[in-house]
């Protein structure tokens, strides 16, 4: 599926399997620059015990004020294989995270869910977190689901004037608002527990 990349609405098309690079600058290596347990994100993903992150390297977006401009736009990080990402998801677990916390995760769609198979065959079962910029195609969103426990999506910009200014992208809040609705259709309203913490999504 890499070989016509449209995972974002980018649609670059380009053919990653042979180590092209679009706009994210992404080929078809799989690369992270962190893997940790984070006490600093939203409280009610944090708990008492972290969440569980992963930083993906580069982006699909350029924000001007991107803090983590490094890992972002220079591509700082280490190529991993699909069975190393499953095994941090598990390592993560061991350490008692809350939940695996996926940051930046789009151009990595179709690995992430390899790993996420491998890793749940072998005991993973605490929250899945996608914690993206929005900017994605529908059908990456719809790719994801029954994978999926818990959307984080960074909503930026409510005009093009600003998305262009700041991050170069057309067209964004038409194009985020509507995959917001499709993470919605999939996971519901926000589910906590007495600690506030991100429950699991139950499948039927």
């Amino acid at each position: 599926m890499l070989n016509s990349c449209t995972l974002c609405p980018h649609n670059c098309k380009i053919n990653r399997l042979k180590c092209q690079k679009g706009r994210c600058k992404c080929d078809n290596k799989l690369k992270i620059a962190l893997a940790s347990l984070h006490m600093f994100e939203e409280p009610c993903i944090s708990g008492t015990k972290g969440s569980g992150t992963v930083f993906f390297s580069n982006c699909n977006l350029n924000c001007i004020y991107c803090q983590n401009y490094e890992i972002s736009q220079l591509g700082k990080g280490k190529e991993i294989s699909v069975q190393d990402l499953a095994n941090i998801f598990l390592k993560q677990q061991e350490k008692n995270a809350h939940n695996i916390n996926l940051v930046t995760p789009t151009m990595y769609v179709y690995q992430i869910i390899d790993a996420i198979k491998i890793a749940k065959s072998k005991g993973l079962n605490i929250p899945i977190i996608y914690n993206s910029n929005g900017y994605e195609n529908i059908e990456t969103i719809k790719l994801l689901n029954g994978y999926i426990d818990v959307y984080l999506p960074d909503l930026k910009y409510y005009t093009d004037t600003l998305s262009k200014k700041y991050s170069n992208v057309n067209n964004y809040f038409n194009v985020a608002t509507k995959v917001i609705k499709e993470m919605y259709a999939q996971v519901g309203p926000a589910s906590f527990d007495k600690n506030r913490i991100n429950k699991k999504r139950s499948y039927n």
